[in-house]
């Protein structure tokens, strides 16, 4: 792997080798650009590194002190973060879902929310570009969103937690499709085809899954960027001229200093604010990219309530990816719905462990009683939504004085709920359910939990109102770019991975454009 000196200025210094950067890095290094990209967690080797083993894969989250608060406190460090190149990518569920292209202007079409700086017109060819990247596996004909071309390989056979969604669905008139999936189904390059042991979530040690380690960065290095792993990036720096002129980062027990003539922050929605508000000097004493204010605000998540029945079939979840079934009836039918926004839910597949912590977190059980119903394990089945939040000021990500084991100031992350988004985890929730009784499933209970994080830097074509444009740049610092969840102005009903990296295939075309042009 090529390694650039620390005295000469790379071209972009990226934070974070996730969704977001990985995918820039491949786009710009294969563009001819100079880059670093750096990654506070290790450079997984999954042959090597990944065990079938529930706690020892907890290795894969962000676990660094954090604190949350609000009336809705977030619970972080699990399925909405990732440490190690890759990001959350090497243990998402490898759903690829296209955002509906109202949702690219929601208030001026669906009345609530934020417009984005860009239609979907726009991104639809990088959509296809991360598709053709990411070999989704998906139906021939999906029945959501304006006509596309078919996924890069076929669909996936459905277990039978899937066919229980298709059951209930079709007893009921719903629409319903194999999940476009980024694990092969059939063998790709150096990659086998998936297997179906259902250790999606804990990181797959065959590389069948597609994520950015296995796909984006390979292609990086080999047109020369460059990974430097466990380097934990605390500060940017800017030059007389406030133009920000390299990072500073932690690694081997020092500081270091990379410079550079671009910085992109691709640390997800909560490192990335917390970067900008910690390199705060007297030229912005706010932070950086922060004369809106807007660093940091309008944080949303996915709410994932959860609907769970017992069945007298043997269902057995475990065999195969978590979620191969899902329905995006609510993402494109307000019909029956007394509030506004979307959501998707999808069959689930938890592992025991998983499954037993759910059980013990919302229903109290423990011991014998926690037994008992371990046994029903094999006869369970059930969905889990992922249902948009608004986009609120108050929801935010500040930074406190306590400080890391790096001597940086940790971030604070302030979550509520609206009146709205309670009313649409309500209608999740009666969906879910009405599906699985017309499935054949009794004893139904719900649960509650959160996902995926986005927005606290969100794109606009108003510096006032936004931090970034439409490309990610920085309306206050020109060299200084966002790629990654960070940027969504609203949160949509779908998972956010595949536009994480439309948005950066999109961005590196534009960066290119732009030096071509001399506009960098």
């Amino acid at each position: 792997m090529r390694q650039y000196p620390l005295d000469d200025p790379v071209d972009f210094a990226i934070v974070g080798a996730g969704a977001g950067g990985a995918t820039l890095a491949c786009k710009l290094a294969e563009g001819g650009f100079s880059v670093v990209v750096f990654d506070a967690g290790p450079f997984w080797r999954p042959l090597e590194d990944f065990a079938s083993d529930e706690e020892e894969q907890q290795k894969l989250y962000w676990l660094d002190e954090r604190i949350t608060g609000g009336s809705d406190p977030i619970a972080l460090g699990g399925n909405n973060s990732g440490r190690g190149v890759g990001g959350s990518t090497v243990h998402f569920s490898m759903i690829s879902l296209r955002f509906r292209p109202e949702w690219f202007a929601c208030r001026s079409r669906l009345g609530y929310g934020f417009d984005w700086p860009l239609t979907y017109d726009d991104i639809a060819p990088y959509y296809r570009e991360a598709e053709l990247a990411l070999r989704i596996a998906g139906p021939v004909r999906y029945p959501w969103g304006p006509p596309r071309e078919r996924y890069p390989y076929r669909e996936h056979e459905l277990n039978a937690a899937a066919l229980v969604l298709v059951r209930g669905a079709e007893a009921l008139g719903i629409g319903w499709a194999a999940t476009p999936l980024a694990t092969l189904s059939a063998p790709g390059g150096r990659s086998p085809p998936c297997v179906y042991r259902g250790f999606c979530n804990f990181g797959c040690s065959t590389n069948a899954k597609q994520s950015a380690l296995i796909t984006w960065i390979p292609r990086a290095l080999a047109a020369g960027a460059e990974v430097r792993d466990l380097a934990m990036v605390g500060r940017i720096e800017v030059d007389r001229e406030g133009r920000a002129s390299g990072v500073e980062y932690h690694r081997e027990g020092g500081w270091h200093f990379q410079r550079a003539r671009h910085v992109v922050v691709a640390g997800y929605a909560i490192e990335t604010p917390r970067l900008l508000l910690n390199s705060a000097c007297p030229r912005y004493p706010h932070g950086l990219a922060n004369s809106s204010g807007l660093v940091g605000t309008h944080l949303t998540t996915h709410a994932g309530p959860g609907v769970w029945a017992t069945f007298e079939e043997a269902i057995r979840w475990y065999k195969a990816p978590p979620n191969m079934a899902v329905t995006e009836h609510w993402n494109y039918n307000d019909d029956g719905k007394d509030c506004s926004g979307a959501y998707a839910f999808m069959s689930q597949g938890p592992l025991p462990r998983a499954w037993a912590q759910i059980i013990v977190t919302e229903r109290r059980f423990w011991g014998a009683r926690l037994r008992d119903e371990m046994v029903k394990y094999n006869h369970m089945a059930g969905f889990v939504a992922v249902a948009e939040t608004e986009p609120r000021l108050d929801n935010r990500v500040e930074v406190v004085e306590e400080l890391d084991q790096y001597g940086l100031p940790i971030p604070r992350v302030v979550f509520s709920y609206s009146d709205n988004d309670r009313r649409l985890q309500r209608h999740a929730v009666g969906s879910m359910s009405a599906v699985l009784e017309a499935a054949g499933g009794y004893d139904l209970w719900t649960s509650k939990d959160t996902s995926h994080l986005m927005g606290t830097c969100r794109m606009g074509s108003d510096p006032a109102a936004s931090v970034v444009d439409a490309d990610g740049r920085s309306w206050d610092i020109p060299n200084l770019w966002i790629c990654d969840g960070s940027l969504f102005p609203t949160c949509g009903g779908v998972n956010p991975s595949l536009t994480i990296q439309a948005l950066a295939c999109r961005t590196g075309e534009r960066i290119k454009q732009l030096a071509a042009r001399g506009e960098l």
